[in-house]
């Protein structure tokens, strides 16, 4: 909207002085043409902002002049700044509407609080996503956005994991959740709070009838409910392993998920001790990933599924394929 831009243009000018023409077409996504037009509606609505055309022209407001927007701390500002995490806003198709609001911020900050929110901004990156999180599915959250905040319930067509097809359901939306750059839709299933994974959710449709919430309940709630429910699940199999010490920090990245503590290292040896936990014993075949570099003391029982996967593994390399048997 023009409005939207002659103030952003305003807050440009006042935060950064003099700014060539072409240089705010190009960030407001507008013609040099335009820009002249609205300095010129800026003028006439009595703000003093004046153009120099040549080599070093530009656009500028009349020194002194400023709208001023007090009240921020120097934390305050600076903790503005790193709301930027990456992925999030854009999932939601607002990248652009950060943009300009923080540009509209920094120009309202007190002159003292601006250096050290424009340091904020440039040392202190926030990337929800996690290292080797694989290939995700694009997720598409305009439709769940939107029937979040017209309050509408959803029919949801979900694949759950290690399902062979799509299950329907009826639900009542809470709100949408980033948690380590994993989208979640919280909603009431038959009264019931539920998450669905963004990403496993086929189509999803608005319907005619309106959300149908517990009272008193809003979405920190709900996801607090759920987040403990996930987090206070019984414990599983206790596995304990010892790495070789070479390894160990590269062991400590990969099992991370099932690490139940840092493992403890002495300084002296060629093993450390590391202690994990898995949901069932034929979880436990994905440390054959790391070959003889550790070795699982206990139970017996998950040593025995390694040595009957290990085995398996030899047999069918050993006999060229099971293709060309």
């Amino acid at each position: 909207m023009k409005s939207d831009r002659l103030l952003s243009i305003l807050l440009l000018l006042q935060t950064r002085g003099r700014v060539p023409a072409h240089e705010l077409a190009t960030r407001l996504e507008v013609s040099v043409r335009t820009i002249y037009r609205d300095i010129e509606a800026l003028s006439a609505s009595g703000v003093p902002v004046y153009a120099e055309r040549g080599r070093h022209g530009g656009i500028e407001l009349l020194a002194g002049f400023r709208t001023d927007v007090t009240g921020l701390t120097a934390d305050e500002s600076r903790a503005l700044f790193i709301l930027a995490a990456q992925g999030v806003h854009a999932a939601l198709g607002l990248d652009a509407a950060l943009g300009s609001a923080l540009r509209k911020v920094m120009a309202a900050l007190p002159a003292p609080h601006r250096p050290a929110a424009e340091a904020t901004s440039r040392r202190v990156l926030v990337d929800a996503t996690r290292w080797k999180g694989g290939p995700q599915r694009v997720v598409d959250l305009e439709v769940l956005q939107d029937a979040v905040f017209a309050d509408r319930r959803l029919r949801l067509r979900y694949r759950h994991s290690g399902a062979a097809g799509p299950s329907t359901y009826t639900v009542d939306p809470y709100g949408l959740v980033s948690k380590a750059g994993v989208w979640y839709l919280v909603a009431d299933r038959r009264g019931t709070p539920q998450l669905f994974r963004a990403d496993r959710v086929r189509s999803a449709t608005p319907l005619a009838d309106p959300v149908r919430r517990r009272p008193g309940v809003e979405l920190a709630d709900a996801w607090e409910v759920l987040r403990r429910q996930v987090e206070d699940r019984p414990g599983g199999i206790e596995v304990v392993v010892r790495v070789r010490r070479d390894f160990l920090d590269m062991f400590t990245r990969l099992t991370a998920a099932a690490l139940t503590a840092l493992p403890e290292d002495d300084g002296e040896g060629e093993w450390v001790t590391a202690r994990l936990e898995y949901g069932a014993v034929p979880q436990v075949r994905s440390l054959l990933v790391f070959a003889d570099r550790i070795e699982v003391l206990s139970p017996p029982e998950v040593r025995e599924e390694l040595a009957r996967a290990a085995a398996s593994v030899t047999e069918l390399y050993q006999s060229g394929g099971r293709s060309g048997a």
